[in-house]
């Protein structure tokens, strides 16, 4: 597989969307800015920015840095502004953080960095000004923590609009596709109205009381991936350093721990799972005026612990299965040597190789 195919290929996985070079995203009107933050109308609607619109470029660069990191955390900075009710981020870097695996914290050093850097981007004519923070969450999902959310929420107090955005690296190799995740958090006191039910996300179990006591705190943003002529040149390098460490890897290999992690997770699941289903009793008759109790019932059994787990369990073995099917054919590909019939029985090993990938899928 050529680099431009895996590059159609990852543009495909991640829904990236081709704009115009003269696009509004990237034309940036001081004055028309200015007018926008004195204003400030996400002061009075604490739902007012809908999505979050990535560059390519500065997607690749946030995940370079959160896989160089596995398995610690990592940290860093998003330059964009605001387009109607969406902030769009245009380009990233990284800061120079101590992070540990469960947290990162940014210390006097990053911070004189950050002012360094966007003080540098003026002279370049870089006008965007920092509009978030990025961070990674190696192998337990994209949410905010408690000391994220009360990160997000003093950036929000003092240089509002900003945005948190958290990737998975660990999850992004196993999948294929970037696990990423970008934020807001509600002011203080503020009670959100019926919450919409977010895409289910597998959460390990020393995770979840936390996941689960700041859920309400803050809200996640569409997230959109943008890219136009204008990146060619800079997406290409980047990518070309993405598809060398992708082709590189195994994932069976690189993500060993995290597989290991999710076996021990999915078994702690289970076993809580199997301590509260009451014995096989037959079923007692039910009166009709019991439907609609019936029917709540179908809902909670829906989202039951046992049911989450059997998809956990689903997505470990898929993502097992892929990495697998990927190394065989990495194998065939690039440890066969030259020669019609070695040509021959690769492509055909490799025909074997798809179809047993089909049968699976």
């Amino acid at each position: 597989m050529s680099s431009s195919t895996a590059f159609k290929t990852f543009s495909l996985a991640n829904d990236v969307v081709d704009v115009s070079a003269d696009d509004e995203i990237y034309k940036f009107d001081e004055a028309a800015n200015a007018r926008l933050n004195r204003d400030a109308p996400w002061g009075r609607d604490p739902h007012y920015f809908k999505t979050c619109r990535i560059s390519a470029t500065a997607l690749i660069k946030m995940v370079i840095h959160a896989r160089s990191g596995v398995p610690y955390e990592i940290m860093g900075m998003m330059q964009g502004k605001v387009v109607g009710r969406s902030l769009v981020i245009i380009d990233s870097f990284a800061l120079p953080v101590q992070g540990t695996e469960t947290r990162v914290n940014a210390g006097n050093e990053a911070s004189e960095y950050m002012v360094q850097y966007i003080e540098g981007s003026g002279r370049v004519a870089r006008k965007e000004h920092a509009i978030g923070w990025y961070h990674s969450h190696p192998g337990y999902g994209c949410w905010l923590s408690g000391i994220d959310v009360s990160t997000q929420l003093t950036n929000q107090k003092f240089q509002d609009p900003f945005v948190a955005v958290v990737i998975d690296p660990n999850r992004t190799i196993s999948a294929g596709k970037v696990d990423i995740g970008a934020f807001r958090t509600y002011p203080e006191n503020y009670t959100p109205p019926n919450a919409a039910a977010s895409e289910y996300q597998s959460i390990p179990l020393n995770k979840i009381e936390d996941f689960g006591v700041h859920a309400n705190q803050y809200y996640s943003l569409d997230v959109q991936i943008f890219k136009s002529s204008l990146d060619a040149e800079l997406l290409g390098l980047l990518w070309n350093k993405y598809w060398i460490n992708t082709l590189s890897q195994s994932a069976l290999i690189s993500n060993r721990a995290y597989a290991v992690s999710q076996l021990n997770d999915l078994q702690q699941k289970l076993s809580k799972a199997q301590s509260i289903i009451p014995s096989t009793k037959a079923p007692l008759p039910t009166l009709r005026d019991d439907v609609r109790s019936r029917k709540d019932d179908k809902k909670k059994d829906d989202s039951n612990q046992l049911s989450k787990s059997v998809r956990d369990g689903a997505k470990i073995s898929a993502e097992a299965q892929h990495g697998l099917i990927a190394q065989v054919l990495k194998d065939i590909l690039f440890s066969s040597r030259p020669g019609p019939a070695n040509a021959e029985s690769a492509a055909t090993q490799v025909g074997d190789v798809l179809d047993s990938a089909m049968s699976i899928g």
